[in-house]
């Protein structure tokens, strides 16, 4: 009886050491700064990307990231296949991944993504779930990286929702050593477990001024996610003295980036002054999404 070896998965960041994220960032700096389109690494593979919630940068990156590598992506809605009609989760990923090579999920609960990978015989990522967005971290990093230099023993602040978003930096600031404070309003504080993990890398302000205190990134998202726009006018309410503005950009080193997973909101979480000033590193950021993930599906994909 042969023996296959599991498949490493991209479930968080946890899945990787921080010698491998590290790794991952200066993986994807080469990657953008030199492409050579003779290097098809994926050649022949297909990444299978299945969306429960739509996405610009998300499928854009993945799809152009495996075009580049010389494989494919194959572009799967709940409206075209049987997920969308109540096969159960452990039946679709052993089919699925029995005839492509990895499989990308953006998905709403995070449990979909971790049944998918119990069942799947090929590397399964999480392109979004509503408790983790790792890939955008990976992207994230590099940009500061690219800006700042190395990232361990600096200062971040998290203003707004303690969302998926919140939870990939806490993790973040586990691996990469640095440290987090987080300004949330009462009832949107991030997953206690995730926090307690975190241990000391994690710090709780009362307002965004105090959490901005010298740091040395700033970070914000929108007020409603995907699928809570029901709860947007109450958030408004909770969330209208978190906004990043030039008070809070004040606090801040003078040399502190700003971040945005976009898409933003203008006059909301974030002040069109901060988003399109000189601080704003946002393009950069989106576009890194393609290299980081070009970095992390070679790293699940390509045996060397």
């Amino acid at each position: 009886m042969t023996t296959t070896m599991q498949p490493r998965h991209f479930i968080s960041l946890h899945d990787l050491t921080s010698d491998e994220f590290r790794q991952l960032i200066r993986r994807a700096q080469e990657l953008k700064n030199h492409r050579d389109p003779n290097y098809e690494p994926l050649k022949g593979k297909v990444l299978a990307m299945i969306f429960e919630k739509s996405s610009t940068r998300t499928r854009i990156s993945f799809e152009v990231g495996m075009n580049h590598f010389g494989g494919s992506a194959l572009f799967l809605s709940p409206r075209d296949t049987q997920l969308g009609r109540g096969e159960p989760l452990q039946d679709s990923a052993r089919v699925i991944s029995s005839m492509v090579d990895a499989i990308m999920l953006r998905t709403n609960s995070h449990e979909t993504v971790t049944t998918f990978a119990k069942h799947s015989s090929v590397p399964v990522i999480n392109g979004l779930t509503d408790l983790q967005h790792p890939c955008q971290l990976l992207a994230d990093m590099q940009t500061y990286f690219e800006y700042r230099g190395d990232i361990k023993g600096k200062t971040v602040a998290w203003i707004g929702d303690g969302n998926n978003m919140c939870h990939s930096y806490i993790d973040a600031a586990v691996l990469l050593d640095f440290t987090l404070h987080i300004a949330a309003p009462a009832g949107y504080l991030p997953n206690q477990d995730i926090v307690a993990a975190a241990g000391k890398h994690v710090k709780f302000f009362d307002s965004p001024v105090a959490a901005a205190k010298n740091v040395d990134l700033c970070v914000t998202d929108v007020w409603a996610s995907m699928g809570q726009e029901e709860e947007q006018k109450q958030r408004e309410i909770a969330f209208k003295n978190f906004q990043v503005n030039a008070e809070v950009m004040k606090a801040a080193n003078s040399d502190a980036l700003f971040m945005h997973c976009l898409p933003a909101h203008r006059g909301e979480e974030v002040t069109a002054e901060i988003i399109d000033g000189p601080q704003s590193v946002i393009f950069p950021e989106a576009e890194n999404r393609l290299h980081a993930q070009k970095a992390l599906l070679e790293f699940l994909m390509y045996a060397k």
